[in-house]
């Protein structure tokens, strides 16, 4: 029998997937993002079974999966040389979309949905230490011959270590969102939307970058401009922090996003309460929070064992 093709997608099981995504991004408030990634994990999944059964995965077939097939499925994914943490996401958009059609369908999955994901390691963040970030910034700020680019490259920076941004929400924000006020409206993941205190010294390098910048502010126009005047990339700030912590030796992990992680940590340390640093962060889950407590107490741990007589 001839193998279908390589996406092995019936119509009827395109509508339901297309139709499961549309409830995930209207009910859980996915991002774009995770849609997508949502997306691609059905689809492997999808055409992995038309390969494995010699038929186009329909609801009906669907029914019937057992553990082997899901066994057979992160097998195939491993050996393509998937990670376990991409596998186990991978996996769990799978039994999503599978637990969903299930109770659309009154069909009973209970021996596939049984399968359990691989078991990973979860990365620590690795954040930049107080003296560090500001050495960072000291750095970026003298690193640009054009001194209103330094200056927007500091701004920015400011904005994810002092309010812990994500990179993508510091450069959304558009004129109309200046002057900052004592807090500043987000919009982040999944379209939530979040107050995050705004500090002076935020306020005061945005004041700095928007003085020398040569574009005049509007309201509907990008409040951090590339040097053509569109709205700046991501890429272009991780340029000017690599070339930073190059020239301090600090660790390939000093990049845009340590900055937020050094934010919640720096927090944490200070006495921070996780359900507010949660809040802050714009994190779905407390879950999430959480891994800051394990960088917290493996730094703890990394001083005990320096100084400790025994240690």
């Amino acid at each position: 029998m001839t193998a279908p093709g390589p996406l092995a997608l019936a119509p009827a099981t395109a509508a339901a997937l297309a139709r499961w995504l549309e409830v995930e991004a209207a009910t859980r408030d996915r991002s774009a993002h995770t849609i997508t990634a949502y997306r691609a994990d059905l689809l492997a999944f999808l055409s992995f079974l038309g390969g494995h059964h010699g038929a186009a995965a329909t609801p009906r077939s669907l029914a019937l999966l057992r553990q082997a097939d899901m066994r057979a499925f992160a097998a195939a994914e491993r050996a393509r040389g998937l990670g376990a943490r991409s596998l186990a996401r991978r996996q769990s958009a799978v039994r999503g979309f599978l637990r969903w059609l299930s109770d659309r369908e009154g069909h009973d999955l209970s021996a596939a949905l049984a399968a359990r994901s691989p078991k990973y390691a979860r990365s620590l963040p690795r954040p930049l230490t107080p003296d560090q970030a500001r050495e960072a910034l000291e750095m970026v700020a003298a690193g640009h011959d054009t001194p209103w680019v330094a200056a927007r490259d500091v701004a920015v920076m400011t904005m994810l270590w002092g309010c812990g941004l994500r990179i993508s929400e510091a450069l959304s924000l558009d004129g109309a969102d200046w002057p900052f006020r004592d807090s500043l409206t987000i919009t982040g993941k999944g379209g939530k939307q979040r107050n995050v205190p705004m500090l002076p010294v935020a306020r005061d390098v945005v004041a700095a970058y928007l003085k020398l910048s040569p574009w005049r502010l509007a309201p509907e126009q990008p409040l951090f401009r590339g040097v053509r005047g569109g709205r700046l990339s991501g890429g272009q700030i991780a340029v000017a922090l690599r070339r930073a912590r190059a020239a301090l030796g600090l660790p390939p992990s000093a990049t845009p996003h340590a900055l937020r992680h050094s934010f919640a940590t720096h927090l944490l340390a200070a006495g921070g309460d996780l359900r507010t640093i949660q809040e802050l962060l714009g994190h779905a889950s407390l879950s999430t929070t959480q891994v800051y407590t394990a960088v917290d107490d493996a730094q703890l741990m990394k001083v005990y064992r320096a100084a400790h007589p025994r240690g």
